[in-house]
């Protein structure tokens, strides 16, 4: 049974307040979660709750979500099955009221349902993933082991806007998981060497990848592809590519344009899907990530056909 809910203000990797969340068990258990915050973050997605306090942190403290988790969710839980997950998520559902968790604030909810999960399968003796599994009665014959997608070169929003696409990212394929984080470990310091031979910078970006001032977007790709091959692996066989443009950041939607000025270029929906088709045929491309405005539904059709 859930004995006590406790939420605090702590600071995320980038520096700003986020929050995490205890959730304390009748038995002593403890599950603890700490929520994620992206820096380029699209207008349909669940509200994160802030302060606007500029006094504190610039207006990004979460101490309003801290109190609905304290007071409000809080009063709610205590005394509730922490096994009933799907019971706990509906009556957080129901709370809020809000289509986009905007009244506890989707920072508070997801706190809790994490942190509730974790002390479910710390209950159970279970690894999380285990544990999911089985209170959702979902079936071990469709599991697999995802494929990391590792972050190696930033822009957009994460590095400045050095270059246009915010993400650049390498997918590593080998058989054993262990074996996948030593490759994405080779290749990103062979890309540091690389970039620091020809005179770049090797300052990092809000996710740990190289923020490299390139002239174009597609330099990312070229250095990318020498560094994989320089240490020792196969572009397109053992390694693959993914990208995150984060394109709703660089779309212009009065005018219905994609701004590069990398390449200094202006392009329309097809334009930008006929890019892609290009790096696609180029390089080992299997993923990607917002491709297009969050907002250009006429543009994602096309671009799911074509893609």
């Amino acid at each position: 049974m859930i004995r006590s809910i406790h939420a605090r203000e702590i600071l995320d990797s980038r520096g700003n307040p986020t929050i995490e969340v205890r959730v304390h068990l009748s038995d002593k258990i403890i599950g603890t979660a700490q929520v994620p915050s992206g820096a380029s973050t699209g207008i349909h997605e669940a509200l994160e709750l802030r302060d606007h306090d500029k006094k504190r942190y610039a207006g990004k403290g979460v101490l309003k979500a801290v109190n609905n988790v304290n007071s409000v969710i809080q009063k709610i839980l205590l005394g509730k099955s922490v096994f009933d997950q799907r019971i706990i998520d509906e009556l957080l559902i129901k709370l809020d009221a809000t289509e986009n968790k905007s009244h506890l604030g989707a920072n508070a909810i997801l706190g809790v349902s994490l942190a509730c999960a974790h002390a479910g399968a710390k209950a159970r003796s279970l690894p999380l993933y285990k544990y999911l599994r089985e209170i959702f009665e979902l079936s071990y014959e469709s599991y697999s082991f995802p494929f990391a997608t590792m972050n190696v070169l930033n822009g957009g929003a994460h590095a400045g806007w050095i270059l246009d696409f915010q993400e650049f990212m390498i997918v590593p394929t080998q058989r054993s998981f262990k074996e996948r984080v030593r490759c994405g470990s080779e290749i990103f310091h062979t890309l540091g060497a690389l970039l620091s031979k020809k005179g770049y910078t090797t300052a990092v970006g809000d996710e740990g990848g190289y923020a490299v001032p390139f002239k174009k977007n597609e330099e990312a790709l070229l250095f990318l592809t020498k560094a994989v091959r320089e240490a020792g692996y196969i572009p397109g066989k053992n390694i693959f590519f993914a990208l995150d443009p984060a394109s709703s950041e660089f779309y212009d939607s009065k005018k219905k344009v994609y701004s590069l000025k990398r390449d200094g270029k202006q392009f329309t929906s097809e334009e930008l899907i006929s890019y892609y088709e290009l790096l696609i045929k180029k390089y080992p491309i299997i993923s990607l990530e917002d491709g297009l405005s969050e907002d250009d539904w006429q543009g994602w059709k096309e671009m799911t056909k074509r893609l």
